[in-house]
């Protein structure tokens, strides 16, 4: 195996033969796993590194099955939750995938071809920590690895149904008929545009027409699609401060003046951004979950928001991207909703509701804009895949979508809690943290004086993925904070990671 655990230079496996085990069904030639009492190294994680290191050497093959946490912890004379921690540690990595009744199996996607780049992809990402190398300001990169606990913007990756959707990428797969396999309508999928035109009459009270609605690559897509569409070098956007560092910089790089706006308790303050740029081309708000404070746009502010577009011909990009996510009552429905001067471009992503690799989102453009948009997509921006599309198209009329929300609020309601009490035991009073009621993360305020984006480094260094607050803001300068993600981190293993998070944070390495 790759990884060993190892106490005074002797490897364990030969000084603690008694605490070891056959496991059974794991794969051909059997596995060992061995135990260390003495090494500082907590049971769950030498299970977990002894199955991993023999996943990623091949001695686990892709499908191969794990023992029920019954039975290893039974061979191993340890608590069924120890075993289970290093399953759901597993779980949430990728490496393994439950079965239902079937069982645990290796996840299929660790292959000879994925075992052989494994250690490459995490020497590179080491190596480049050491460097130096840039971080995304929301916890992105390093790209193209398994999400780390308490990252941002990552939904509950166990909790997709997986296997549903493979179901529906096959069947749309073997249905490819001649008309699928010529140029795609650069809108998008009709089928799909159709299935999002009904779910957001819905549940999030937006009335348009087929024709109204664009599929794109993600929000940056709709932002590429909306900028290119409509504005103009040098023309000035208000922008909310703190705000989304990639739609800013999104804007920054199409040309736009960005004019940064602040925020209170009730959201944007339309009136300062009135004063500093009244005839702005658009106005860019998180109108149902403040990226990244959490509260929403106050009824007042939203009818003076829309008044100031209809007076000055302006435009409003409404992000909707947490939307769905609401954990008590029904969810604040969106700016759109209330547009009866059609002034409002509705965006949309199925990067937080379903996975972020799908790379789909959507605009709801104003009747007026519909063809100009058209004319755009056709030109500059290229259709994202139509067996994809399809699949998703599916999975919104055939109602897996609503069943998803749903069972995900009740995952995120039990995910939150949990975090917000390991928290609240680890920090005591010296973390505030704030309770939003939507979206997928905590906001914990940091003492006046704490360097929150030096605490993050330390906390990268150690795998963690927790996202500072100060990169969010243009010219406000809010409490220090950090942006933690609960969505990955199932309620039983809340505490562990806390206590990783709180080391990681008070450790000498990194920056001080």
């Amino acid at each position: 195996m790759q990884e060993s655990w190892s106490h005074d230079g002797i490897d364990a496996s030969t000084k603690f033969a008694q605490n070891s085990c056959t496991m059974p069904a794991l794969a051909a030639t059997p596995m060992r796993i061995a135990l260390d009492p003495r090494s500082p190294a907590p049971i769950y994680r030498q299970i977990y590194g002894r199955i991993r290191g023999a996943i990623l050497s091949g001695a686990l093959p892709a499908g191969a099955r794990l023992p029920s946490w019954n039975a290893l912890a039974s061979e191993l004379g340890v608590a069924r939750g120890t075993v289970r921690a290093a399953y759901d540690w597993l779980a949430g990595e990728g490496y393994i995938r439950a079965e239902g009744a079937a069982g645990t199996r290796v996840n299929l996607g660790f292959g000879p071809g994925a075992r052989e780049a494994a250690p490459k992809r995490r020497e590179a990402g080491a190596g480049a920590r050491k460097r130096g190398a840039p971080r995304d300001a929301v916890g992105l990169a390093p790209w193209g690895l398994p999400p780390r606990p308490f990252q941002v913007g990552m939904p509950a990756l166990d909790a997709f149904p997986r296997d549903l959707w493979t179901r529906l990428l096959a069947r749309h797969a073997r249905g490819l008929a001649p008309s699928m396999m010529a140029y795609p309508d650069p809108a998008g999928d009709p089928a799909l545009r159709e299935a999002i035109m009904s779910y957001l009459a819905v549940a999030r009270g937006v009335d348009c027409a087929r024709g109204q609605v664009f599929i794109t690559a993600g929000y940056t897509g709709a932002l590429d699609l909306i900028t290119r569409a409509l504005l103009r070098p040098g023309d000035a956007a208000w922008f909310e401060d703190p705000g989304y560092p990639r739609g800013r910089d999104a804007l920054k790089l199409a040309g736009a003046s960005l004019v940064p706006v602040p925020v209170d308790a009730e959201g944007l303050i339309v009136t300062r951004g009135i004063a500093a740029a009244p005839e702005a081309r658009f106005a860019v708000v998180t109108a149902s979950h403040h990226a990244p404070l959490g509260m929403p746009l106050s009824l007042s502010r939203r009818l003076a928001l829309l008044g100031w577009a209809s007076e000055s011909q302006g435009w409003i990009i409404e992000d909707d991207y947490y939307g769905e996510f609401q954990f008590r009552g029904r969810p604040v429905p969106a700016l759109k909703s209330l547009d009866r001067g059609d002034r409002v471009l509705y965006v949309g992503t199925f990067s937080k509701v379903l996975m972020p690799s799908l790379r789909l989102g959507y605009v709801v453009a104003p009747a007026a804009l519909a063809d100009r948009l058209r004319r755009v997509a056709s030109l500059l921006v290229p259709s994202q895949s139509l067996t994809a599309q399809r699949a998703v198209a599916a999975f919104l009329a055939e109602g897996h979508f609503a069943r998803h929300i749903r069972r995900m609020r009740r995952i995120y309601a039990e995910r939150r809690a949990a975090l917000v009490e390991a928290l609240g035991a680890e920090f005591g009073s010296a973390w505030e943290i704030g309770l939003q009621e939507s979206g997928m993360h905590l906001l914990a305020h940091l003492p006046w004086g704490s360097d929150d984006a030096a605490l993050v480094e330390r906390a990268a260094a150690e795998g963690l993925g927790p996202v500072a607050l100060s990169p969010w803001s243009i010219r406000a300068r809010p409490r220090p904070g950090l942006l933690i993600g609960f969505a990955n981190i199932p309620a039983a293993r809340a505490a562990r990671e806390t206590a990783r998070l709180a080391a990681a944070l008070r450790s000498g390495r990194g920056p001080r």
